[in-house]
């Protein structure tokens, strides 16, 4: 880290670095903060699939999957503590190649998720509008305005960015338990009735339940952004794996409130293809109150998400660059706010190019997917690791359980997925295998001339076993 002197000027002889101000709270409200939009919208696409029921397996099994992703994550990165999360562990355990990927699964994937997060902004804008009596709110102002306003809070530095992100995040979690025992299930006067709204139990059977799988993974995709601030926090061992394990269970718990609330209010054919499914519930309770609160909650919810992508999609870009595979200009630190203001400002126009171009369910998809590839490469990533490194010969700030079963069930886990996206959505799956292909060609032949691969390791680890 580059020392301050006592005028506030950094000597001309330091490398301008990124600060190490984040704690577990923080950690938590990065992980948290980009998933809960996921409760508020696009979930329910499940219940489309393959009904109410359907959903709630594809919701559970997804915990699964995040849960090992969770537990992996964990272990590597707290021993890896270098901004650009998976990527990092990427390039020192696997390869280049597979490190460059990587990079752009996390970058794609988070920008996606930022699109999407910006549609809905301006969605909700249009469904107040209506509410009041406005028709025909242009929704796009709300869109470049969410994120610009992000893009800059982001720019001015990272303890701002994510304390704003835990106050918001709190509220949107708590809005969804208030909702939950406004209706009061365990009441004989409940307005939940699950029994006459779900209809039939599996109506496509068990493929409807594989298929709902595709959107199950929206309770929890990006949670393991949690890494990208391995390089910001205080204390690696500590806060990541505290704030990633409680923000995996903080989101367990939002699911499945969100679930139940919902399949208990709407019928099953209209929740599959609503567009803010928690305002649409507090709606339907007839009180003002609940719709103000849900209607805030889902704002602070994607604002979070949003924010948050922003904050992971940069880094990742920004330690690409700074490892030359991407141009060097994008490894630069601003002097001041110490953020990786290039590469912030140079993702916004992607992200404002999808989110003005692009139906949401494609957005969603195509987040999904970036992610999806990047779950596949931690299995591997794990074992090799605990094979290069066994637990003897280096350091760890946390150990997870059970190796090597989580690997392998994250394996099973994706392949089943893959096959539940290729039911929906097979020409956006095979049309962004082959991009990654001709991408992982340019690399290979043209960008990797340029890698400085001695500089790229930062870990001060001994010679891997078998080297």
């Amino acid at each position: 880290m580059a020392v301050v002197d006592a005028a506030g000027a950094i000597p001309q002889n330091e490398r301008v670095s990124l600060l190490r101000v984040l704690g577990p709270a923080h950690v938590w409200a990065l992980g948290v903060g980009i998933v809960l939009v996921g409760e508020y919208m696009g979930w329910n696409f499940a219940v489309g699939k393959g009904g109410a029921y359907a959903a709630l397996v594809a919701c559970w099994t997804a915990g699964l999957l995040y849960t090992c992703v969770a537990m992996i994550d964990s272990e590597v990165t707290s021993t890896v503590a270098a901004a650009g999360g998976q990527y990092a562990q990427a390039k020192h355990i696997v390869g280049p190649l597979m490190a460059f990927n990587v990079g752009l699964f996390l970058v794609f994937a988070y920008t996606m998720l930022e699109a999407g997060n910006a549609i809905t902004v301006g969605f909700l804008v249009d469904t107040v509008a209506k509410m009041a009596g406005h028709e025909g709110v242009d929704q796009r102002p709300f869109i470049v305005l969410s994120i610009m306003f992000l893009a800059w809070l982001n720019y001015r530095g990272v303890l701002a960015t994510l304390t704003f992100s835990l106050v918001i995040t709190a509220f949107a979690f708590i809005a969804i338990v208030v909702l939950f025992f406004s209706v009061q299930p365990w009441s004989a006067e409940s307005p939940l009735r699950h029994a006459a709204l779900m209809g039939t139990e599996l109506p496509y059977g068990w493929l409807g339940v594989l298929a709902a799988l595709h959107f199950g993974l929206w309770f929890y995709l990006g949670i393991e952004g949690t890494t990208q601030a391995a390089e910001e926090v205080r204390s690696p061992p500590r806060a990541l794996p505290y704030g990633t394990m409680a923000g995996l269970m903080t989101l367990a718990i939002a699911a499945t409130l969100t679930w139940y609330v919902c399949a208990g209010l709407m019928p099953w054919e209209y929740l599959g293809q609503a567009g803010v499914p928690l305002f649409d519930a507090a709606r339907l309770t007839n009180n003002t109150f609940l719709m103000w609160l849900l209607g805030v909650g889902t704002l602070f919810a994607t604002l979070a998400s949003a924010n948050g992508c922003i904050n992971d999609a940069s880094r990742a870009w920004f330690s690409m660059g700074r490892d030359h595979y991407l141009p060097p200009w994008f490894g630069a630190v601003h002097p001041t706010y110490r953020t990786p203001y290039r590469s912030i400002i140079f993702l916004v126009p992607v992200a404002l190019t999808f989110a003005l171009g692009m139906p949401l369910d494609q957005v969603i998809t195509f987040s999904i997917l970036s992610g999806l590839l990047g779950y596949t490469f931690m299995p591997i990533n794990m074992i090799m690791f605990r094979n290069k490194w066994p637990l003897d010969t280096i350091k760890r700030g946390y150990v997870h359980p059970f190796h090597p079963i989580p690997a392998l069930v994250l394996v099973v886990l994706c392949g089943l997925t893959y096959f539940a996206v290729f039911l929906g959505y097979g020409t956006q799956l095979i049309a962004m295998m082959i991009f990654y292909i001709v991408v992982s060609l340019w690399f290979h032949f043209w960008r990797y001339r340029f890698v400085k691969r001695s500089d790229q390791f930062s870990m001060p680890w001994p010679r891997p076993r078998g080297y």
